[in-house]
């Protein structure tokens, strides 16, 4: 590691300083070393930049932290990516409360061209967990990253199935790399370094204390171009990553869920109150981002969310267990004149539900 990297780790240790204002810093004077080599009285007249941070700065105690910091990344190969750093997530780069160094462990490309966060309650249901499913099924194959915090329920839920449909999955933790919380999700992130990674803004040695969960979701929400919340009471981390989302104009989706249930509350407010895009399918997400991915997958999963007349379901009844079916199989099966039927098949065709194939053979897509 370069004396560079020494300086970059040591202004975030600046006690008092904080990413806004360590950005600022460096701009005035040039980069994280030259900040260390400014006169003190220099410093003191930018603005915002108080006499004890100015003070902070000339610390030995500082500098011997960063060294001890360097040593631990070497020892572990942790990559450290400061906010000027070409690797750095660009989506995040942008956003002014940024963390100034993050430490990555992982494979996946923090830019890839297509990232969905997914956050929610810690207590998933069953119905909460079979939607992270289905959601992340359908977008295998796309190479959209999936991103999220590596909690409990929801969080471990998105980075399960995203292992599960071979997508890139990256778990961002309040706390150092030193260890892994819960420690349940040990063998989790394991498995994530293969193809995916863990990230914090943390240094090592650093516990997790309750106030680092909230601070850890506006990585989540920046890195993201669109964020999914699948359940969530009123109040809690999800909410949280949802507003801050909003504040940085990504798009954000809400599962909806049962009226009165407590982890459908918050899902249910963002909707109602024009927050977040209702979303019941990929193909729900990949419409309104405009992703292209397999359309056959799409089509499957709005079809089971579609609600058939009492003769559109006469008319999918007739392909049985087949994916197939001649037309006049389904004029023999339904009660319906052979006239009803071409309606009905166009408008299941318009829906995605069917295609028409050559020799008046229909597929159910």
């Amino acid at each position: 590691m370069t004396n560079r990297k020494l300086y970059e780790i040591a202004l975030t240790l600046i006690p008092g300083l904080g990413d806004v204002n360590g950005k600022k810093l460096v701009a005035y004077c040039g980069g994280a070393e030259a900040v260390f080599c400014e006169k003190k009285k220099a410093l003191g007249k930018i603005p915002r930049i108080g006499d004890d941070v100015v003070q902070n700065i000339g610390s030995k105690a500082i500098m011997q932290r960063a060294e001890a910091e360097l040593e631990f990344i070497e020892k572990h190969s942790i990559k450290p990516l400061y906010y000027l750093d070409t690797e750095y997530p660009k989506r995040l780069q942008h956003c002014a409360d940024s963390p100034i160094m993050l430490y990555y462990k992982g494979n996946a490309d923090l830019n890839a061209q297509k990232t969905m966060g997914v956050v929610g309650t810690r207590s998933i249901t069953e119905y909460g967990r079979r939607m992270v499913e289905m959601i992340v099924e359908g977008l295998e194959g796309s190479g959209i990253l999936i991103i999220s915090g590596l909690a409990y329920g929801v969080d471990a839920a998105a980075h399960k199935a995203a292992l599960k449909y071979d997508l890139a999955t990256v778990g961002v933790l309040g706390h150092g790399l030193q260890t892994v919380y819960p420690a349940t999700n040990r063998k989790l992130s394991t498995e994530m370094l293969e193809k995916g990674g863990i990230l914090t803004e943390y240094i090592s040695g650093t516990e997790p204390f309750p106030g680092n969960f909230p601070q850890r979701n506006r990585i989540v929400a920046g890195m993201t171009d669109c964020l999914v919340v699948v359940e969530s009471a009123l109040k809690g981390g999800a909410m949280i990553t949802a507003d801050i989302a909003n504040s940085y104009d990504r798009e954000v989706f809400a599962v909806p869920g049962k009226v009165g249930d407590i982890y459908s509350e918050g899902c249910n407010q963002l909707i109602r109150t024009n927050k977040a895009n209702l979303v019941t399918c990929a193909g729900d997400i990949c419409y309104t981002m405009r992703w292209d991915i397999d359309t056959k997958t799409v089509a499957k999963q709005m079809r089971m969310f579609r609600e058939f007349s009492d003769e559109e379901q006469s008319v999918m009844d007739a392909f049985g267990d087949t994916d197939i079916v001649h037309l006049d199989d389904i004029i023999v099966k339904t009660d319906l004149s052979p006239s009803r039927i071409a309606s009905i098949l166009l408008s299941l065709e318009f829906d995605g539900v069917l295609t028409a194939l050559p020799g008046k053979r229909y597929q159910k897509l």
